[in-house]
């Protein structure tokens, strides 16, 4: 197994880093935009007399940056040839994904908002793998444009881990003699709502509480009178543009369902693989950071009148949190390749707890590096001067969201012990004969 990164991977991370610093750069630094990230960016960033909304200035700062990206090829790289992308594949993002976070925060990679100079959006390959014909033809210019931007209406007030026992229910009802369907329920953390256009309302339209099929996708224009945004959540990290959504008395015709009918957890699995794995690798590169400023610092630092790191207290931590980034490194980039290596649809019956592996543990890293470079740095660490209270406030997002790290462990477990996943059929004809319990001489 070669693991070496390509020739030509390696030249493009040269290309981002030198458009960084002639486009990206200059535009952070241009005017005041460096209040965005110093230690007033909380502020800066929050309109707090607007429900704790992302002020408007912010958002027009990241969207310059994505259209200079894109303007320059790289904020569609991931994107599919076909969709006017460089099918960038998932072993490419998880090696620039871990790139650029490495380098800190900065106009180039703000995770708190996921925004890239090389764009994630699971939304356009979930859209090429899953729509009909009829849905690409109509739908897929819109996509490609950005004239459909969608929030993801999966979660619920009453129900987060245990989707499949989703309150939301859509029911079948022919209106002015169109068949379409009238949809009830609510969601929660229904991200970027306040600039979507539709939201993708995962409903219940068939089979029991716990079934994973009987699901589907509506297409819910973000405008429809029914769709009400009744709060947005404060978080441990602002601004927010999570709120909790009622949908009351929502109709929609049969040609908004996304997908199939009763298919569409398999969606909601498309998004999450993705966006799991290279979130793991951005977790990976700000924890990268986090250890490489704590040496930098120890190094230079000299309490008592020598280096802090001569100290095998300073030592120790790091060496273990240096040593856990290479681990997790080698994991993120096989199981990427795996990704790569098999249909799409495949990757959540194949290798969805290798997905699961390396999220949890890769989040959960990033929280242990951001504290452990707050302790090495003392005070001035626990301060907005540095970047770690921020990254651990952000990251600590991620043990939660797109699956609780239990969860994740659950379907590591699951995988496991054959209860789902390749090895199901020999664990479920596994007989004493097949363990070696007794006592040899």
């Amino acid at each position: 197994m070669d693991f070496a990164v390509s020739p030509e991977l390696t030249a493009y991370l040269a290309e981002l880093d030198a458009f960084i610093e002639s486009d990206i750069k200059p535009l952070e630094q241009k005017d005041d935009n460096i209040r965005f990230f110093d230690y007033r960016r909380e502020h800066a960033r929050t309109d707090w007399d607007n429900q704790g909304l992302p002020r408007k200035e912010w958002e027009e700062l990241l969207a310059q940056a994505r259209e200079l990206a894109d303007t320059a090829g790289h904020y569609r790289y991931a994107w599919p040839v076909e969709m006017g992308g460089k099918g960038g594949a998932n072993l490419d993002m998880a090696v620039i994904r871990e790139h650029l976070a490495a380098k800190g925060l900065g106009l180039h990679n703000d995770l708190q908002t996921e925004h890239s100079i090389v764009g994630n959006n699971p939304f356009v390959l979930m859209f090429k793998e899953f729509a009909t014909n009829a849905q690409y033809d109509k739908y897929g210019d819109d996509v490609i444009n950005g004239r459909i931007r969608t929030c993801f209406g999966l979660t619920e007030p009453d129900h987060g881990s245990d989707a499949t026992f989703m309150d939301t229910t859509a029911v079948r009802e022919t209106k002015d003699g169109v068949d379409g369907w009238r949809i009830n329920g609510a969601k929660m953390w229904t991200t970027g709502t306040h600039v979507a256009s539709h939201i993708m309302v995962f409903a219940r339209t068939g089979g029991e509480d716990g079934d994973a099929g009987g699901i589907t996708v509506f297409l819910v224009p973000i405008d429809h009178p029914g769709v009400k945004i009744e709060q947005y959540l404060w978080t441990f990290n602002m601004p927010t543009d999570h709120p909790r959504v009622s949908l009351t008395d929502i109709w929609v015709p049969d040609d908004t369902i996304w997908g199939l009918e009763g298919r569409g957890l398999g969606l909601g699995q498309s998004f999450v693989h993705q966006n799991r794995i290279r979130q793991a690798a951005s977790s990976l590169g700000a924890a990268i950071f986090c250890v490489e400023e704590s040496v930098k610092y120890a190094r230079m630092r000299k309490p008592f009148g020598k280096p802090l790191s001569d100290n095998q207290a300073i030592q120790w931590p790091l060496v273990e949190l240096h040593t856990q980034c290479e681990m997790l490194r080698l994991l993120i980039r096989k199981t990427a390749w795996e990704m790569d290596n098999m249909p799409h649809k495949e990757v959540e019956k194949q290798i969805s707890d290798k997905v699961s592996m390396c999220n949890y543990w890769g989040n959960r890293l990033c929280c242990e590096a951001a504290d452990r470079a707050m302790q090495v740095h003392g005070g001035i660490g626990y301060s907005r001067h540095k970047q770690f209270e921020h990254i651990l406030r952000h990251h600590r997002r991620y043990r939660i969201t797109e699956g609780s790290e239990e969860i994740q462990m659950r379907k590591v477990g699951a995988f496991l012990f054959g209860y789902i996943g390749p090895r199901k059929e020999a664990m479920s004809k596994l007989t004493w004969d097949d363990v070696d319990y007794r006592l040899h001489p």
